[in-house]
């Protein structure tokens, strides 16, 4: 069984957020592969499916960014999940808007929901870094990931979701170089990438 962590703020006030593109690419993997409604739980929402033969757990903690790693120590603790079997959807301001990268453990860059992941389960998940862009300073960098996707980002956001969600079972299966280079394909042939990238650290 793969746990599916998308790291995002709960509310209506926070849904297009670029803090928020892990939400989104878990809700494009759950509704393109048909999983079980949401439920709440484990300080979150969780959806239950099966992407190819692996049994997936979704999951969206609200209990805000910072504190994500209770609800995704709860989650798989309940499902005797180790690490290595958790996989964390989140920005990633280091990236260029679109582009995906894949990793193991590492560090955390100042990202707070990952903070919060580690203190609770180790360092040892994986974490598909989806590329939001740097607003250029670092003054600059808490208003930009709190505030909402341009209405231009619309369409790479869309895609970059879409190709996530239509891959998601090459990561339930551990191949994470493909699915990067799937990923980057997909937004290459919709334009929005050019540079030839595997995605895989």
């Amino acid at each position: 069984m793969r746990l599916f962590v998308g790291l995002g703020n709960p509310g209506a006030k926070y849904a297009r957020n670029r803090h928020n593109i892990g939400f989104m690419a878990v809700d494009e993997i759950a509704r393109r592969h048909g999983f079980a409604p949401w439920r709440r739980r484990f300080q979150g929402e969780t959806s239950e499916g099966a992407l190819g033969t692996e049994r997936v757990i979704l999951l969206k903690p609200t209990t805000y960014m910072n504190d994500s790693g209770r609800s995704v120590q709860e989650a798989a603790g309940f499902f005797k999940i180790a690490p290595g079997d958790v996989t964390v959807f989140h920005d990633e301001l280091e990236l260029p808007p679109g582009k995906v990268r894949v990793k193991i453990g590492g560090g955390i860059a100042g990202h707070n929901g990952l903070r919060s992941i580690s203190a609770h389960i180790g360092n040892d998940y994986r974490r598909v870094r989806l590329g939001i862009g740097h607003p250029g300073v670092k003054e600059l960098v808490h208003g930009h990931v709190l505030s909402d996707f341009a209405k231009a980002d619309n369409d790479w956001v869309a895609t970059l979701c879409d190709a996530v969600a239509e891959h998601a079972g090459l990561i339930a299966r551990g191949t994470d170089a493909t699915f990067a280079n799937r990923v980057h394909l997909a937004m290459q042939a919709k334009g929005f990438l050019t540079k030839d990238d595997n995605g895989k650290e």
